[in-house]
């Protein structure tokens, strides 16, 4: 095995809370009148910077004379329940004293409006009693479906303020109307309905840190998000090759990506709304552990086809059927073939590539799919690799190394 690492574009913000207020700033935002009551959305997913950049936010609302307060927005996460959603943003780093401001959290919503043929739009009452509303979302490519908004500020306006009843409603009128369309409707009715002060958006690059912060106003906010996407497209992570004979991947958790590992990274996609096509090709996925974040959450082990009793035994069935239930997305509950060790997996995979063999069968082994910067490659990719400016050898060749309990030494990340 070699070590190599993958060498993406880079841009990064280092002062976050001075692109906050700069950015902010400049929205020419209406007055915030002493005493407003701001609602500020936070979400599930593990984003780069999400406590520092959630602190400015506050921080800058607070010194305009407003009274900020935090608002779990993540649809049926959290089993959910209102404590498991702050809990969500508890292993998340997001409580009251590192962003410095109360967390309120309910299931309780409200109908505000309807789209199509009467389907109710919902949003989450503690935030309809807001003065106003500011919605705080990563962009990127979403895991389920494909269009001009995928996974973003007009995605957490619908489902994720929308709370369980939003989230199932509109996963279910996606059969009919097409994700895009869904919630392109439901967004335009938040914004029409609630106080929707300004969206934050948030661009990773492919090293899990901020690349862009950016913020609009509900006039423009769609049409700004368009293009943040398609940014956010140019920068993310991929893979070093397309046909891999057994992808390892370290762990999965709901804050890695919302089905646990990342479709957009690994290609695996068994979805009701339609398989989207993929360059990269894995014939086994072996996945090891879930996060710790993750909390018990398993949504994703279904998209893998090995894995192993430890993490089978962490699997927390009420957050996984909930949230699968929710999503329409039963099959990525199911449980594949599990293992005693790390070993008894790879050597089960790799007994059943057919006429290939073991010395020659293309492996991928990755920490997960939000770190695919540095990670460990057969030999049998050597060819392909070498030359590549975009790659670097760090180390290797060396074997695959398993402990004296038979599972994988750590991955390095220095």
């Amino acid at each position: 095995m070699f070590q190599i690492r993958q060498n993406f574009e880079r841009p990064r913000i280092a002062d976050i809370a001075g692109a906050i207020g700069k950015i902010l700033s400049d929205l020419s935002l209406p007055l915030i009148r002493p005493g407003s009551r701001i609602a500020i959305t936070a979400g599930s997913r593990g984003i780069a910077d999400i406590v520092e950049t959630l602190r400015a936010v506050v921080g800058f609302f607070r010194s305009r004379g407003g009274l900020p307060f935090i608002v779990p927005a993540m649809g049926s996460h959290g089993g959910a329940t209102s404590e498991g959603q702050v809990d969500v943003l508890s292993h998340l780093g997001i409580t009251e004293t590192s962003v410095g401001a109360q967390i309120r959290s309910s299931m309780e919503v409200v109908q505000i409006g309807e789209i199509f043929d009467g389907i109710p739009v919902y949003l989450d009452r503690i935030a309809s009693t807001a003065d106003h509303i500011v919605i705080v979302n990563r962009i990127k490519p979403h895991t389920k479906f494909k269009g001009p908004i995928e996974s973003g500020l007009v995605k957490m306006m619908a489902i994720g303020l929308g709370k369980r009843s939003g989230a199932e409603l509109y996963h279910r009128a996606a059969l009919q109307y097409t994700f895009p369309r869904v919630l392109q409707e439901a967004g335009h009715s938040v914004m029409e309905h609630s106080p929707i002060l300004c969206g934050i958006g948030i661009v990773e690059n492919a090293y899990d840190e901020t690349a862009s912060i950016m913020a609009a106003t509900p006039q423009n906010l769609e049409e700004e998000e368009e293009s943040w996407l398609e940014r956010a497209k140019e920068l993310m992570p991929r893979l070093p090759f397309n046909q891999i004979d057994l992808l390892i991947v370290d762990e999965i958790g709901k804050e890695i990506s919302g089905v646990g590992m990342d479709p957009n990274i690994t290609g695996r996609n068994r979805e009701q709304l339609g398989v989207f096509p993929h360059p990269v090709s894995i014939r086994y996925v072996f996945v090891r552990d879930l996060t710790r974040g993750a909390n018990g959450n398993a949504t994703g082990i279904g998209l893998a086809d090995l894995t192993t009793c430890r993490l089978v035994e962490k699997i927390d069935l009420n957050e996984t059927c909930t949230n699968c239930a929710t999503s329409l997305s039963f099959e990525k509950a199911a449980i594949p073939l599990f293992f005693r060790t790390d070993r008894e997996a790879v050597s089960v995979a790799l007994s059943s590539l057919g006429l290939v063999k073991p010395r020659d069968a293309r492996i991928v082994r990755i920490r997960n799919t939000l770190a695919v910067s540095r990670l460990l490659v057969s030999q049998a990719f050597q060819a392909e690799f070498k030359g590549r400016e975009d790659i670097s050898i760090v180390q290797g060749p060396t074997s695959l190394s398993f402990g004296a309990d038979g599972n994988l030494d750590p991955l390095s990340q220095d």
